[in-house]
């Protein structure tokens, strides 16, 4: 595979930046496409030298992604946002940026794309994350009929914005709070797990085209994985169930405080909509799973322990009982 160029599109991100290294340790040349390449210098140490190239682009400028896409023998998009803030909207950034990357990736002849959306993704939905993943889904293929989808479950890891978030919580408050009891489930799949399987699917004939739901070895709720996540950094904390339109009104709570600079949401009105589905692998057989990958995923108790010292109490020093 050295000598291949493969441009990734969102590869400063937590998804991106593993995907990133993954690629440069399998001996691809790697370009990533970022808004702000003098933040993401911390990329250039994965590869070996010159084998990281950092590209601006903003997929809002049609021609900074066609010229990010020279000489592209594979692209990875992995743009996404998590909530609205300023210019960054579900509807520019997931669908307007993946449609124009696929487009612009089309006319340059480029037949390797991997889209990775999301569990849930669905241009009917009423959730405006959900459906604009499923728009740009749309728009992929319309473009690029040989494309891979990749659906991630909840993706954890090191940096990741789940974990981390409730324990940084659990540090501040006395309680937190089960958006609809808690009962939603979530199969949640190692960044890592992720990373390879994307790497993987670059070079599978037999994967383009298709779409791919990827999911751990095991099922939680979300009760579960925030016991788990206390029981890991050693704090009690009361778990206080909220129905759904309460959560929709601390959400729009949320989404005011957040129109304030560098102050993210707790939580938005559009995340409530999303918790009410189960985020899960479809086990139909109408997509791929991990199984079709020749990856052993990781469970969350194995890795999460590795990140969750910080918010022990002393930290790494922590009494731990086995």
């Amino acid at each position: 595979m050295t000598g291949k160029l493969a441009v990734v599109f969102g590869g400063s991100g937590f998804v991106g930046r593993n995907v990133v290294r993954e690629l440069a340790k399998r001996g691809w040349r790697v370009r990533v496409a970022v808004r702000r390449p003098h933040l993401a210098q911390f990329l250039r140490p994965m590869g070996a030298v010159g084998q990281i190239q950092l590209k601006q682009a903003n997929i809002r400028h049609r021609p900074s992604i066609a010229d990010a896409l020279t000489d592209a023998d594979a692209v990875i998009n992995l743009v996404g946002i998590l909530h609205q803030k300023g210019a960054q909207k579900f509807d520019t950034v997931q669908a307007g940026g993946s449609a124009a990357i696929a487009q612009l990736a089309a006319e340059a002849g480029v037949e390797t794309f991997i889209q990775v959306s999301a569990i849930g993704a669905d241009a009917e939905s009423d959730s405006l994350y959900a459906r604009t993943k499923g728009e740009a889904e749309n728009a992929v293929r319309d473009a690029i009929a040989s494309a891979t989808i990749m659906r991630p479950s909840i993706v954890f890891g090191q940096e990741d914005e789940f974990f981390n978030k409730f324990a940084t919580m659990a540090q501040m408050s006395p309680a937190l709070p089960l958006i609809g009891g808690g009962e939603t489930k979530f199969q949640p799949i190692y960044v890592d797990d992720v990373a390879d399987a994307v790497c993987d699917a670059l070079v599978m004939p037999e994967a383009k085209g298709r779409i791919f739901e990827l999911g751990g070895p095991r099922i939680y709720t979300f009760k579960e994985l925030l016991e788990l996540m206390l029981t890991e950094i050693g704090h009690k904390r009361m778990l206080a169930p909220v129905p759904f339109p309460i959560a929709t009104l601390i959400g729009l709570v949320g989404e005011i405080a957040g129109m304030a600079p560098f102050v993210e949401p707790p939580l938005t009105r559009d995340q409530v909509k999303l918790l009410k589905r189960d985020n899960i692998v479809d086990q139909s057989g109408d997509v791929g799973t991990l199984n079709d990958f020749d990856i052993k995923p990781h469970t969350v108790e194995s890795i999460l322990p590795t990140y969750m010292m910080p918010y022990r109490k002393y930290g790494q020093f922590a009494e731990k009982v086995a």
